[in-house]
C-alpha cells in the first residue's frame, strides 16, 4: 500500500511544485490510481519528479466537479488516456464562486472511459466510493459562497456531485475525500452507516480555509471539530482547502492523531 502526494498547495520533498489543488497516487495490491488530478499539467510534472509512472494508472477518482481538482484530466487523458475515470453525475454541473465558473473543463464530458455515476459504486473488492451525504453537523460556512447556475437559475451548491472513496486494505479502511465540502463528521457518519465501523486512516482536506480572520464562533467550530475527531480510532492527513491556522488550532487539541499533507509526501 502506498499513497502519494502529487499535488497540494505547499511544497513537502525537495524538487515537487505546488500550486493550489489535490491530486493523490495510491497503489494498492490490484491498482495504481488517482484520486483527482489536480488544477493542471503541473501535476503530471510531479509525477515524474517523484517517479510515478502514470502509463501504469488504470482507475481516477473524481471527488468532486471543481477545476483545481479536474484541471489536470484532459492532460492526462490526451497523454496517457487508458484509465476508467470515476465521477458523479452531478459534478457535470455549473458550479461558481460568486461570478467565477469553477466547474470542470467540459472536454472532459467526451472523454471515452469516464463513468458518470449515480449514488455509491463498488468498483472491486479494493475500492468502494459513496455519496449521498445528507448530514450538516458543521457544515462549511465557506459553501455559502459557492453556487450552481440550473437552467439561468443561481442556486445554494448542495454538494450531491462530491463523492468519497473507500480503500480495503487487508483488514484495514482508508477514507479518501476531496474536501470535505459536506463537513467531515458528516462523511464520517455516512460511512459508519455503510461499514458499521470506524476509517483507520483519512485523508481530506476539511474546508475551513478563509483569506479573512476567523470569527470566535467560526474558530470554537474548528476546535469542537477537532474534539470530535480525537474521539475515533483514526490517524487523520489533511491539507488543500484546511488552511493553515485551522490546522493549527486543530493540532493543538488532536496532536500525533492528525498531520498535513505537502505535494511530494509519501503519506503511507
Amino acid at each position: 500500500m502506498k499513497i502519494i502526494t502529487l499535488m497540494e498547495d505547499t511544497v513537502g520533498k525537495e524538487g515537487a511544485l505546488a500550486e493550489h489543488g489535490l491530486c493523490l497516487y495510491i497503489e494498492t495490491k490490484h491498482h495504481k490510481l488517482l484520486v483527482d488530478t489536480g488544477q493542471s499539467e503541473l501535476t503530471w510534472e510531479n509525477a515524474k519528479r517523484l517517479g510515478v509512472d502514470l502509463s501504469k494508472i488504470d482507475t481516477i477518482v473524481i471527488s468532486h466537479g471543481h477545476y483545481d481538482h479536474t484541471g489536470g484530466l484532459i492532460s492526462y487523458a490526451k497523454n496517457f488516456g487508458h484509465a476508467d475515470i470515476y465521477m458523479q453525475k452531478k459534478g457535470a454541473g455549473y458550479y461558481y464562486h460568486g461570478d467565477r465558473y469553477i466547474g470542470i473543463d467540459r472536454q472532459i464530458l467526451n472523454l471515452p472511459k469516464l463513468h458518470l455515476i449515480e449514488g455509491d459504486c463498488v468498483i472491486d473488492e479494493e475500492l468502494e466510493l459513496f455519496s449521498d451525504i445528507t448530514g450538516r453537523k458543521y457544515w462549511p460556512k465557506s459553501n455559502l459562497e459557492l453556487s450552481e447556475k440550473i437552467e439561468g437559475r443561481e442556486l445554494q451548491d448542495h454538494f450531491q456531485h462530491e463523492q468519497c472513496l473507500v480503500v480495503k486494505n487487508g483488514n484495514e479502511k482508508i477514507l479518501v475525500s476531496g474536501c470535505a465540502h459536506n463537513g467531515i463528521l458528516n462523511i464520517l457518519e455516512r460511512f459508519e452507516t455503510i461499514y458499521h465501523t470506524h476509517p483507520d486512516k483519512v485523508v481530506s482536506g476539511f474546508h475551513m480555509m478563509k483569506k479573512t480572520g476567523y470569527t470566535e464562533e467560526e474558530k470554537e467550530i474548528i476546535r469542537n471539530t477537532a474534539k470530535q475527531l480525537q474521539t475515533y480510532p483514526t490517524v487523520f492527513y489533511t491539507g488543500h482547502c484546511t488552511g493553515r491556522e485551522a490546522f493549527e488550532m486543530m493540532k493543538e487539541v488532536m496532536g500525533d492523531q492528525l498531520f498535513w499533507i505537502h505535494s511530494g509526501d509519501r503519506i503511507v
